[in-house]
C-alpha cells in the first residue's frame, strides 16, 4: 500500500477507529475516503473501506461529505465524530524514478 495520511474521527468501544484520508489529486479537485482500522496479525493495521470515493473542487468540500458520510454511516456516534478540517496527503515529496522502485542504496 502507498503513503496515505488518516485522521481517527472516531474510535469505537471495541478499539477500532473511523479514519478518513483526505488526498489533492494536483488537478483541482480533492478527495476523501473513510475507512475503519482495526489491529491485525503481527501488529500491523487491517484497514477496511467503507465510503465511496468522495470528490470535490475544495478540500473542504470534499471532507464536509466525508463528514456528512461518516454521520449517516455510524448515527450513533454523530456526537463523537471530529469534524473537519482534516489532514491533507499531497503525495510523495520526490519522485522516484520507475527504474528505482524498491531498490536500496547502496553506500560505497
Amino acid at each position: 500500500m502507498s503513503k496515505m495520511n488518516v485522521e481517527p474521527l472516531a474510535t469505537f468501544p471495541d478499539g477500532s477507529q473511523l479514519l478518513v484520508s483526505t488526498h489533492y489529486s494536483g488537478e483541482g479537485s480533492f478527495t476523501c475516503e473513510l475507512y475503519v482500522s482495526r489491529a491485525g496479525e503481527k501488529g500491523k493495521l487491517d484497514l477496511r473501506v467503507v465510503s465511496d470515493h468522495l470528490e470535490a473542487q475544495t478540500c473542504r468540500q470534499a471532507q464536509d461529505m466525508a463528514y456528512t458520510c461518516a454521520r449517516r454511516l455510524y448515527p450513533n456516534t454523530t456526537s463523537d465524530l471530529k469534524a473537519p478540517p482534516y489532514l491533507i496527503w499531497s503525495g510523495p515529496n520526490l519522485p522516484v524514478a520507475p527504474d528505482n522502485r524498491g531498490r536500496r542504496l547502496e553506500r560505497r
